[in-house]
């Protein structure tokens, strides 16, 4: 043992002793003050926030659906009161809200696993979809609930057919043994029915969509290993006067892309988004059933279906749309003029933009920004005004840290890294001079989603507490083209960690994070990334692991439908013997697993069972490496439940503060980590 190292740790022990006599005492030891700032001199990590983790979690500000109807329209919210159920309410043009499904309703489809679109308004009847049992309730003012569907079958993407007085869904029937079967049904408004199929023998549908005039439905299918945003057809088809369909036919066929959103104008020509040029841009179909741009961009007009009944634009009148286009992360709104092939600029100061609705006095939609503000927007003539936004906590802007956008090219790929970079911010604290903030590298799930310049009130919990953030874009996110989405095909598991890797460097490279503390986190595809790199690659220092994929094999026997063809694309065809799966799977690579790692599981988990996450544990535990595991009995994949959420948020950061070595201002409950002791080494 060094001399350096015995006053290290003679010095270590003395702060820990003088620590503890003022804690025994009742007392918080006093810091030092700068003296130009007056702030108080404190390490990275160990700042005391305002932000605690239950205001993370507690606001009830989530919204899902938005669906106008005369004087008004519907939209859904979480309630962190109802342990994050959701409800909906009825608003008004004037702002007024009223409660009308009770968040311990809880709408929620699961059509497709991911659900959406779980409610249809027509007047003063709603037509929404229950989590626990997944059936279709008509709810009427003054008339208890009245079931329409059918037990062990999931309906989604509703759209009124006032001519044959019935409602057309997507199904999803789970009634038999093996995979369900996906049809586009016609039901019966008044009582519990079978209904019409007029739709069947795709794997899987979506966006039923009605003319004006009543008289056409068009619709999206696809097939496996097809994912929604890989290859989708469109088809149109004759409604007759009682609901039934008549001459369907395919439109776009010659076009190979990911077509969605079918929307009609009002006088009922028909558009659709679709990527056959490398954007998702706008196309009109013609009478003729042929693909004519309308606005090309180079930028996208949608996101990835995970969830059905996304809405990226509207009609203000015949002529003119409202559309939201995203480029690079920018998010902007634009009112396009189609007779002029003028557009212009509504608003560029939204991070995300959903839910583009027409109401009965202008173009409504979900908007969230860069800061705090959130809420339902009304788009009249040139202005944007916010209709309602839910009462949350507000939070000191001195405390938010805003995001820095970072982009590079990876010397591996040769393609662009695309990031959100988060400095520490706390208005009372500094840091030491000669200090450097820990990295939180966050990697998104998907992996075909993307990280949102969307404030975040859990990134704002660790920058305030003096971490640094990473919000990384990886090879395959979305928002960058279909080519860029594409890119992580046959490599999952190796370029987003490539990409991760070197964007911690870059930021490691230019000294704006210490280098000796970075760690990695993620969720689900995320956690797989998580535990890949820590397996694979020795870069990062710490991983915390949400429901995180381990082994592919086993995702691939057991994984729902939606996403059985999925690790086609992403890793490749698993044949007989093929060593692949295995060789990206990091549960059989953990003897490589050095660094330490936090579990976090759900005990119901159906995708990622528990067991995997308790032998990733036992394994490092029995090797002697630092690890944790929690679980929560009443969680499936992912922590949804607002008071497990702020529990794990906790447990996140008292793993930090040990792995890193400082001592939280706010530390809750100090998380038990076995082989803690291999931490000092």
């Amino acid at each position: 043992m060094t001399r350096r190292f015995k006053n290290l740790i003679l010095v270590m022990v003395a702060v820990a002793v003088m620590l503890a006599m003022h804690l025994f005492r009742g007392e918080t030891p006093e810091l030092p003050r700068d003296k130009r700032s007056g702030r108080l001199i404190a390490d990275y990590g160990s700042w005391h926030s305002v932000l605690s983790a239950k205001l993370v979690y507690a606001p009830s500000d989530s919204f899902g659906v938005l669906r106008p109807i005369e004087g008004g329209l519907y939209f859904t919210q979480t309630d962190a009161s109802h342990g994050g159920k959701v409800g909906v309410n009825k608003l008004t043009p004037e702002g007024e809200v009223t409660r009308i499904i009770n968040p311990e309703f809880d709408v929620k489809s699961r059509v497709h696993e991911y659900g959406g679109a779980p409610m249809l308004a027509i007047g003063s009847t709603l037509f929404a979809v229950k989590r626990d049992d997944q059936r279709l309730y008509r709810i009427a003012p003054n008339q208890a609930p009245v079931v329409l569907t059918p037990i062990n079958t999931r309906h989604a993407d509703c759209v009124s057919y006032p001519k044959g007085s019935r409602i057309i869904c997507v199904r999803e029937d789970h009634r038999k043994t093996g995979a369900p079967t996906a049809s586009i049904v016609a039901l019966n408004l008044n009582f519990e029915n079978e209904g019409e199929t007029l739709v069947s023998g795709s794997d899987f549908y979506a966006a039923p969509r009605v003319s004006p005039d009543n008289r056409q439905l068009a619709w999206i299918s696809w097939q496996q290993p097809n994912m929604p945003w890989d290859n989708t057809e469109l088809w149109v088809a004759a409604l007759d006067p009682k609901g039934g369909i008549t001459q369907p036919r395919r439109l776009l066929s010659n076009l190979q892309g990911a077509i969605t959103q079918p929307v009609y104008s009002p006088s009922g020509e028909l558009f659709v988004v679709a990527d056959f040029n490398n954007w998702w841009n706008l196309y009109r179909v013609t009478p003729e059933g042929k693909a004519e741009a309308v606005l090309e961009l180079a930028g996208e007009f949608a996101k990835p279906d995970w969830q059905l009944g996304n809405h990226s634009y509207a009609f203000e009148t015949e002529d003119q749309l409202i559309v939201s286009v995203q480029h690079e992360g920018k998010t902007d709104l634009l009112r396009f003029y189609m007779k002029l092939g003028v557009t212009e600029s509504i608003a560029a100061e939204f991070a995300e933009v959903k839910q583009l609705v027409k109401g009965p006095d202008g173009i409504y939609f979900i908007g969230s920004k860069t800061t705090p503000e959130k809420g339902i927007y009304r788009i009249r003539g040139r202005g944007v005004e916010l209709v309602y936004a839910p009462k949350v906590t507000a939070l000191d802007p001195r405390y938010i840290s805003r995001a820095e956008p970072i982009q590079f090219i990876s010397d591996i790929s040769g393609l662009p890294v695309y990031g959100y970079f988060y400095g520490p911010m706390n208005p009372e604290y500094i840091a030491p001079n000669d200090q450097r903030p820990p990295l939180i590298v966050m990697l998104h799930g998907g992996p075909t989603w993307q990280a949102s310049l969307s404030f975040r009130r859990d990134i704002q919990f660790w920058t305030s507490r003096g971490f640094a953030v990473l919000d990384v874009n990886y090879r395959g996110s979305s928002g960058f083209g279909r080519a860029y989405r594409q890119s992580l095909y046959g490599l999952w598991g190796r370029a987003e960690v490539e990409d991760a890797i070197e964007a911690a460097e870059y930021l490691t490279d230019r000294g704006w994070v210490d280098a000796d503390k970075v760690a990695i986190r993620g969720m689900s595809a995320g956690g797989f990334s998580v535990l890949s790199a820590l397996a694979f690659y020795q870069t990062f220092k710490a991983g915390v692991v949400y429901s995180g994929i381990s082994d592919l094999e086993a995702l691939e026997r057991e994984t729902h439908k939606f996403e059985q063809g999925y690790l086609h694309h992403l890793v490749g065809e698993l044949t007989p013997n093929s060593p692949l799966y295995r060789q990206r799977s990091p549960l059989y690579h953990l003897d490589d697993l050095k660094a330490p790692l936090l579990l976090v599981q759900g005990a119901k988990d159906p995708i990622v069972p528990a067991s995997q996450s308790e032998a990733i544990y036992t394994s490092l535990k029995g090797r002697g490496v630092p690890v944790a595991y929690l679980e929560f009995d009443d969680e499936g994949h992912g922590v949804k439940k607002p008071l497990n959420r702020i529990a794990a948020l906790n447990a996140e950061l008292s793993f930090y503060s040990q792995v890193f070595g400082f001592m939280p201002a706010d530390e809750q409950t100090r998380l038990a980590i076995d082989n803690a002791s291999a931490l000092a080494q």
